[in-house]
């Protein structure tokens, strides 16, 4: 659920613990994601045909690129803008402070001190420290929450206030037609582990009545809801690490329908706790780069050794154009379109042939109405695995046949994976290169895989005015989704 799938070789560490012998399964041994050699990736030629790799079911299936110049929408009622944006990061709760911290290259990630991990062989991640929910939860439901429920309310009413859509102004307007889709990768993880250890310990008597409300993933969605009377559609979508940009193109799609003009959208985690860490390791997933945490996130560079956990919440206000525009509401930037795809291949191991990413970024921007050429700027997935950041970029290449001002970066360099939000926060930093025209670094670039041969903007912030920016997000499931933003033009 690390969003490695696409983006790690745990199929290997699954597949090749077993071998056929003469008919019989035996167990072999394997090194998974701690590759003692480094993986061969197929070059950008192996990846156009479906049947290059005999690990890949044949398929009679190819991403069709967009053709032509498409038209974009033009009907306000279907036209999705941002409206507002709100934010818990390792870089604090404020959006531009958290982008300004990316411009900078700073790094968040540090030893994790919320538990003794001293025993843990990978004691790092992207912890936020020193979060308020001050003014936004009262102290009795505080105390009760699981942090992934206190990052998206906060980061939900941030949002909304950006909007301009706080209590007041929502009292006079139909909360019937104002939807919440927050969606979470693990949900409540600390509540359930809670609650199965006082099972264990004290018996079922001892378990608290918040056990299952607080550790579902649909809890985030209908908190927020219920604090601030939004009575559209709500509910949750749960997809590993593709999951905020699951819940961007649903929303979307519900405002063009017509059954919401307002959507409060994004994705919500909270899982640096002792099950949560320790179950990323048992996957050999993650950096054990313990000595030097600040250098363990570095996507493309030779000597990545795999990801590093991080958490947050990223929300998004998405709003018809007409809606926006009745209601004087600025707007940061336009919402054109997305795609969500599956790989249909293997629990966590991506596709050789990389035809899920492709067909996925293809039909995105077919939603959007956007040739390729138009699009200049990438937020990756980029988690800093072996196999999935050349898999990626592979795939970005069979779309984007002239890379020569594309510009791509790595957001996870600075804040680590934040798995289910990692789609919201990346959202965001996308959406601010539009709206500020620089791109933050992607930083420990130090030595670069020689086929990335793709703009990185490697270690210092570059100066770029984005036409179009897609976010891409993959997660275990094989679950692919890509979403398309641009500045607002009326």
């Amino acid at each position: 659920m690390a969003g490695i799938a696409g983006t790690c070789p745990l199929g290997a560490l699954l597949r090749n613990s077993v071998s056929e012998n003469n008919g019989k399964i035996s167990v072999v041994h394997y090194e998974g994601l701690r590759l003692q050699q480094r993986m061969q990736m197929p070059s950008p030629s192996q990846y156009i045909s479906a049947s290059s790799s005999p690990r890949c079911r044949t398929i009679k299936a190819m991403a069709s690129p967009t053709v032509g110049a498409p038209k974009r929408e033009k009907d306000p009622k279907k036209r999705v803008v941002i409206t507002g944006m709100g934010l818990v990061s390792v870089f604090g709760s404020d959006v531009d402070a958290f982008y300004n911290k990316l411009l900078e290259g700073e790094s968040g990630i540090s030893l994790i001190d919320r538990f003794d991990a001293s025993n843990f062989s990978v004691r790092f991640g992207g912890q936020i420290r020193d979060f308020s929910s001050e003014g936004y939860i009262d102290g009795k439901n505080d105390r009760r929450l699981d942090n992934c429920w206190r990052y998206c309310i906060v980061a939900g009413k941030r949002a909304l206030d950006d909007a301009n859509l706080g209590k007041q102004v929502l009292d006079t307007m139909d909360k019937t037609r104002i939807g919440v889709l927050v969606g979470s990768g693990m949900g409540g993880i600390t509540a359930f582990s809670n609650g199965v250890e006082a099972l264990v310990q004290k018996g079922y008597k001892k378990i608290t009545p918040f056990f299952i409300p607080y550790s579902i993933t649909n809890m985030g969605s209908a908190l927020l809801a219920i604090d601030t009377g939004l009575m559209g559609p709500n509910y949750s979508i749960s997809t590993a690490c593709a999951t905020a940009n699951y819940c961007f193109c649903a929303a979307a799609n519900h405002i063009r329908k017509g059954e919401a003009d307002i959507m409060v959208v994004g994705g919500t985690e909270a899982a640096i706790m002792p099950s949560g860490l320790g179950g990323f390791i048992a996957c050999r997933a993650l950096s054990h780069r313990n000595e030097d945490p600040k250098k363990a996130s570095r996507p493309w560079d030779k000597d990545r050794d795999g990801f590093v956990m991080g958490e947050g919440s990223g929300v998004l206000v998405m709003e018809s154009l007409e809606s926006a525009t009745k209601r004087g509401a600025k707007i940061i930037a336009e919402y054109l379109g997305g795609a969500i795809t599956c790989d249909a291949h293997h629990m966590t191991d991506p596709r050789a042939d990389g035809l899920g990413v492709s067909s996925c970024i293809s039909k995105s921007l077919e939603d959007a109405g956007v040739s390729p050429e138009e699009v200049n700027y990438v937020n990756a997935h980029a988690t800093s695995t072996l196999a999935g950041d050349l898999a990626e970029v592979n795939a970005i290449k069979k779309v984007f046949k002239d890379t020569s001002e594309l510009k791509m970066n790595a957001t996870k360099s600075m804040i680590g994976h934040g798995l289910g939000a990692a789609g919201g926060l990346e959202a965001i930093a996308t959406i601010k290169a539009i709206t500020t025209g620089w791109l933050h670094p992607s930083i420990n670039l130090d030595n670069l895989e020689a086929s990335v041969t793709i703009d990185t903007v490697p270690n210092v912030k570059k100066k770029h005015e984005v036409n179009v920016g897609i976010s891409n997000s993959f997660g275990f499931g094989g679950h692919n989704s890509v979403v398309v933003f641009a500045p607002f033009r009326p």
